[in-house]
């Protein structure tokens, strides 16, 4: 056996490793040229809700909600949508996804049940991939049961170094809320699974180095190797480690960037923690290429990624909408005064979720599919609208999934009045090979779906 064909990863000094992607050479040595890509699965959510009106199809004249609360009754009313597919209706916030409508599946009527007695908020991230049926757990007031990343990483996650990863791009550190604000994976009720909430902090668990050597970067560390490596490749095999290495480098100049501005802003009377004047959009794309790197390179089969907290005071610069920090949770409680600058952030975490997906599809795997074939992504969050916090017809998109099981169709997919959000989890579930009769409080899978 050649010394290519033992390649997973690049070594350097201290300790430094760099994994490798699929690449033809290794795998023709090893005759795997032919082997089918690994299933993946990864989780895209976001905070308090949307505005409906401008999200989903048929609602742009209803009339904007004021807060009211939350009323475990209270059930949107608008438009009826025939059951089944449809064409997608190109509203203002899912128009960055209209391009890439041959990857996605636009999903309408799934409903989480509330559990009285504990916060709208907590519950609808802490819970959003576990969804107990009600009063089912007896150790905790939230309905919170080992999380579907889990359960499906029990499965799939066996031989990756990584489990799961759990990533956030939330590193504010004057938080006032709980955990269950903040998380949405859990190894089980009462036990969060960390997230990782600085890029540097995610960089240094994927990509390990000990020491001074910390602070050096792992493209710098392994660069030998890499040029050793490199020239044993072919060309179509140079072309593609190339563009890997680049892509790394480029997270590590990025992250450098970020760090430069981050003291900076420490250094400078503020208002606000400095952290809420980062760039948003940098950092959340930021935090996604981690995550796609873990994902193409086999660290990881099973990953999360948060977008933002349940009802945080701190704000955060939306960089390409406004002048100065702004706080998304405060904004949804009064949709009359903010529902235009609303609408813009949610398109501008759709644009993030958009650019995860272009990225993910422009990446090939062994069998000439991408790594977005192979990786079921759903974007999706706790609430249907943030100023009602009404649990039901929540906003949900999944993308990619061919090879994983669950074919994307490039429709709108309703489903009848009080499906569950769990028939998803478990339709997922069952895609990624899991043999469940149920999930949580499922009543079925969702047919239409699988492949």
């Amino acid at each position: 056996m050649t010394d290519i064909s033992r390649r997973s990863f690049l070594r350097g000094a201290a300790g430094a490793t760099l994994a490798l992607p699929w690449l033809e050479a290794p795998a023709a040595a090893l005759g795997n040229l032919a082997k089918s890509p690994a299933k993946r699965m990864a989780i895209f959510y976001v905070p308090i809700g949307v505005v409906r009106r401008a999200f989903f199809p048929g609602e742009k004249e209803a009339t904007l909600p004021k807060f009211v609360g939350f009323n475990e009754k209270n059930r949107i009313k608008g438009i009826k949508y025939p059951v089944g597919f449809s064409p997608i209706q190109w509203t203002p916030t899912l128009g960055p996804l209209k391009e890439l409508q041959e990857h996605i599946t636009f999903i309408t009527g799934l409903d989480r049940t509330f559990q009285s007695g504990t916060d709208v908020h907590a519950q609808c991230a802490s819970c959003f991939i576990s969804s107990a049926a009600p009063f089912t757990i007896k150790t905790s007031a939230w309905p919170l049961d080992r999380t579907l990343d889990h359960l499906v990483a029990d499965e799939v996650g066996k031989d990756a170094p990584f489990r799961t990863l759990e990533f956030s791009c939330n590193s504010h550190k004057d938080n006032k809320e709980s955990i269950y604000f903040d998380n949405i994976s859990w190894y089980g009720t009462g036990h969060v699974a960390p997230s990782m909430r600085n890029p540097r902090a995610a960089y240094r668990r994927m990509f390990q180095t000990s020491g001074n050597s910390q602070l050096r970067n792992i493209t710098d560390l392994v660069l030998s190797d890499a040029r050793s490596f490199q020239r044993e490749l072919s060309s179509s095999d140079r072309h593609k480690f190339t563009e890997y290495f680049d892509s790394i480098r480029a997270i590590e100049e990025r992250m450098v960037k970020l760090e430069k501005m981050r003291a900076e802003l420490k250094k400078t009377p503020l208002d606000e923690p400095a952290e809420a004047y980062l760039p948003r959009g940098e950092y959340i794309r930021l935090t996604g290429d981690l995550m796609v790197a873990a994902l193409q390179t086999g660290l990881t089969r099973v990953a999360t990624m948060m977008i933002g907290p349940e009802r945080w005071d701190t704000p955060y610069k939306y960089e390409s909408l406004f002048d100065k920090p702004r706080n998304h949770h405060q904004m949804s409680h009064n949709q009359s005064k903010f529902v235009e600058d609303l609408e813009k952030v949610d398109r501008f975490h759709m644009e993030q979720f958009a650019y995860l997906i272009r990225k993910m599809s422009a990446l090939k795997e062994s069998n000439g599919t991408t790594l977005l074939d192979n990786t079921i992504l759903t974007y999706g969050s706790g609430l249907g609208d943030g100023a009602t916090h009404q649990y039901t017809k929540l906003p949900i998109v999944v993308a990619g999934g061919g090879g994983a099981g669950i074919r994307p169709s490039g429709k709108h997919l309703n489903c009848s009045d009080g499906t569950p959000l769990a028939n998803l989890w478990l339709t997922q579930a069952r895609a990624m090979g899991l043999e469940l009769p149920r999930f949580a409080d499922s009543s079925g899978a969702i047919s239409q779906l699988l492949v």
